[in-house]
């Protein structure tokens, strides 16, 4: 199978989205999730004229006279008295504003001429009153379907009734991780051996999408060992994530254990750097992702194409957060036979600099970059000072 460009395995990675389907929540636990569905108010916003200030409400024809106090409105009570010429009420924020009244002189632009009356003091600029619907009509969309939902949206959901909501389903997702070599975070490993650390990335990745996945361990370099726990997998997920095994060695058998369980490989090697030996495949309604096993490339790989899959399945069309930079000094390289990744760092004088990276296997080079930009095919320098796009983690 050929190598293809980063640009074609996107879009056959984005091609073979499938939808979850919906399901329904309170709002309150809307967090984070899917919106399959317009949102509409029940009802206008505001609801009523409301002042927007502590004050009084009044008329403006009557602001060069004093003025009697005839009630007070707190927020909460509906007012029981009508203002009429030569009146005012004492008025709370968010309280109704009585029938009459055309403006709210805020406290400050008053003095107290006795116990029930005052005389405006100041220069009027502003009505003070939020009308009825000056915000949202009812029958207004105030939310539409297939965005990620934030905590204002959820406030928004509150203020018009709306607490069951229709979200995209969460697909299940697997992680495993491949190698004899690799022993679990908690244990020693051998002279020989090395802690396994892509699958708590992977699954630390996977939660930032709303997701819990599941983790079904590490394979050992034996193929029938692998293949069982991939057919499991497979078997209880909607998309499986392999770590590791999928390069050209001798005991990188991935592959050749996918199609064994059914995967039809789509592709197994991109022109990219890092995460040339990436590798998807479909089964039945399902999707497998072979991630290479280095560190840098697999977090790298999880962020350009499992990630945007995994927010496709669920009915968002993401796209990742980018800034335009000045880089602050020269990147050059001699391979551009593949498109570069460079993890980079924000400065505080707001320009890029590469991070100190000694190849996919860095692992600790990661915690200090901000994103990654991109050196395109052909390209081996990108010059000091050129605005750059970075693509932020």
């Amino acid at each position: 199978m050929s190598m293809i460009s980063f640009e074609k395995a996107l879009e056959i990675v984005m091609g073979n989205a499938f939808s979850t389907g919906t399901e329904v929540v309170r709002w309150t636990d809307s967090m984070d999730r899917i919106l399959a569905e317009n949102i509409f108010s029940d009802t206008d916003l505001p609801p009523f004229d409301r002042s927007s200030v502590d004050g009084f409400a009044c008329r403006k024809s009557d602001l060069d006279r004093e003025l009697e106090i005839i009630e007070t409105i707190p927020a909460g009570k509906w007012p029981s008295e009508s203002v009429r010429a030569g009146q005012c009420s004492r008025i709370m924020t968010g309280a109704p504003v009585p029938e009459g009244a055309d403006c709210v002189i805020m406290v400050e632009d008053t003095e107290i001429v006795n116990s029930d009356k005052i005389r405006f003091k100041g220069s009027f600029l502003k009505d003070n009153i939020a009308c009825r619907g000056e915000d949202v009509r009812e029958g207004d969309v105030v939310l539409r379907a297939g965005k990620l939902i934030k905590p204002q949206d959820i406030a928004v959901m509150a203020s018009v009734g709306h607490i069951s909501v229709v979200v995209g389903k969460k697909p299940r997702v697997a992680v495993i991780s491949s190698g004899s070599e690799l022993v679990e975070p908690s244990e020693k490993p051998s002279r020989q051996g090395i802690r396994n650390s892509n699958s708590s990335q992977l699954l630390a990745q996977i939660s930032r999408t709303g997701i819990s996945g599941c983790y079904y361990g590490i394979a050992p370099d034996d193929e029938e060992i692998t293949l069982d726990l991939v057919r499991k997998a497979l078997s209880e997920n909607d998309i499986v994530i392999i770590t590791g095994g999928v390069s050209m060695g001798d005991f990188d058998f991935v592959p050749s254990v996918l199609e064994k369980a059914g995967v039809k490989i789509l592709f197994d090697r991109i022109a990219v750097q890092p995460g040339k030996p990436t590798t998807f495949g479909v089964h039945g309604t399902g999707i497998v992702f072979g991630l290479p096993g280095n560190p840098v490339s697999s977090f790298i790989q999880f962020e350009m194409l499992v990630r945007p899959f995994i927010y496709k399945t669920m009915g968002y069309d993401w796209k990742p957060y980018e800034i335009r930079l000045p880089i602050r000094e020269q990147y050059k390289r001699k391979n551009a036979g593949r498109l570069a990744l460079i993890p980079v760092a924000i400065t505080d004088d707001h320009s890029v600099v590469p991070v100190d990276y000694h190849g996919s296997a860095h692992i600790s080079a990661l915690p200090y970059a901000d994103g990654i930009i991109r050196l395109g095919v052909g390209e081996t320098v990108i010059e000091k000072g050129k605005i750059v796009n970075v693509r932020q983690f």
